[in-house]
């Protein structure tokens, strides 16, 4: 175990939340592989749940004595627009896939590969936007595919593209099982987790949750609905607004929406942009970079709206629920493996359902707080960071190779 100048999280203070033999556990298992050099490779530093997995992920895996990496692709304003439009058609859009297109995506993959020299002892790529650079490198140990993304039904015209791409790699991590898809590389499924001692999830308390809604002139004088998420169609902002319009006739409340556009997703403030004529006295849209106003908008709201019509996990769900707040999620990939309907939340399919049970929670306060204890429970077992490293460390032993290809400094 490192120690820093500085304080750093790191796996020994989860002992409160998994206890004293999970954490043994876990050291255990980072123990042989000291000393390996690891790297990520994704496409942006903020906006969306990669990069709060990495930015968390990264650093326990540091405490843990392996020294993992963290590398952003660079890529043209087009690029960007082609991989936007690759992880819709995953997610079963349509797509015009041209050879110009190709041709813009494997090129701007190209420099970054000469711009990053990756002759680590494992290197994880996730996503499709830097999926090509395995084309370009010598492998000193294995590559994993990690895919964040609802491959329930993707586009066969991209998947048939991409497949020979993602045989190239040592192995394939999909979120959950539906996800699966027929690969010669063996395939593993490690579930996302959050962090409770970041920004956005850690504790505060009512004064420091009443600043952070004051500050953005959010009222509460009235039971408040969230929705934070990116500014993605994916989300479905406008069944969001639709729904709350119709629960709001049997029930007062206000509705606050909070995102922001990734750098990678150059949709989202389009998106933005067309739901600010939605706004009014009582829906208030949001596009801020401040984790503690979605920690604080998370605690106040007395529900929280997740109606996505494709998700591959939806973390913006795990860190309502570990808030102890309800969520109301839509009945797809992910999200379905955090929220048992009925139990600690409610999974919805159409607008009219959402505003059903909108106004079922916002009428029933001893509903809400039986879903809430829970919901948080729910994700103390079972998406926490912790779980999330140890399931990476699973992956790394797993891999004899690193040892035999390239030996790390220190091991045998």
């Amino acid at each position: 175990m490192l120690e820093y100048p500085h304080s750093l999280v790191s796996i020994q203070d989860y002992e409160r939340f998994i206890g004293a033999e999970a954490v043994e556990r876990i050291y255990a298992k980072a123990e042989p592989l000291e000393g390996i050099r690891t790297v990520n490779v994704n496409s942006t530093y903020y906006g969306g749940g990669v990069a709060e997995i990495l930015n968390s992920r990264v650093l326990l895996m540091n405490g843990l004595g392996i020294e993992e990496g963290w590398r952003i692709i660079h890529g043209t304003p087009d690029f960007f627009s082609i991989t936007k439009k690759m992880h819709n058609a995953l997610q079963g859009a349509e797509i015009n896939l041209t050879d110009r297109k190709r041709h813009i995506y494997e090129d701007v993959i190209f420099e970054n590969a000469i711009r990053n020299h990756l002759d680590h002892d494992f290197v994880i790529i996730h996503d499709p936007q830097p999926l090509p650079m395995i084309k370009h490198y010598r492998k000193y140990g294995p590559w994993v595919w990690r895919c964040h993304i609802d491959l329930t039904r993707p586009n066969r015209e991209l998947w048939d593209y991409l497949l020979p791409i993602i045989e190239k790699y040592d192995g394939v991590v999909f979120s959950i099982k539906e996800y699966a898809q027929k690969l010669r590389t063996p395939s593993v499924f490690i579930m996302p987790a959050i962090d409770p001692f970041s920004i956005k999830n850690k504790e505060l308390d009512a004064e420091e949750v009443k600043e952070r809604l004051d500050h953005y002139g959010i009222p509460t004088d009235l039971p408040l609905v969230a929705q934070v998420s990116r500014f993605d169609l994916w989300k479905d902002p406008m069944g969001v607004i639709e729904a709350f319009r119709l629960a709001r006739k049997e029930v007062e409340c206000t509705l606050v929406m909070v995102g922001n556009p990734a750098t990678d997703d150059p949709e989202g403030a389009q998106v933005y942009e067309s739901l600010l004529g939605c706004q009014e006295e009582r829906i208030k849209i949001l596009s801020v970079q401040d984790s503690a106003l979605v920690n604080a908008v998370q605690r106040a709201a007395y529900v929280v709206v997740q109606k996505s019509l494709r998700e591959g996990f939806g973390l913006t769900v795990a860190e309502a629920m570990w808030k102890g707040t309800p969520v109301i999620g839509g009945n797809v990939g992910g999200i379905r493996h955090q929220i048992r309907d009925g139990v600690n939340g409610f999974l919805v399919s159409s607008v009219t359902e959402t505003a059903q049970r909108l106004v079922q929670l916002l009428k029933d306060k001893k509903l809400r707080e039986e879903m809430g204890r829970k919901a948080r429970e729910t994700v103390k077992e079972n998406f926490l960071m912790s779980r999330y490293v140890e399931q990476n460390l699973d992956l790394y032993n797993s891999f004899e190779t690193i040892y035999r290809m390239h030996p790390a400094p220190g091991l045998a």
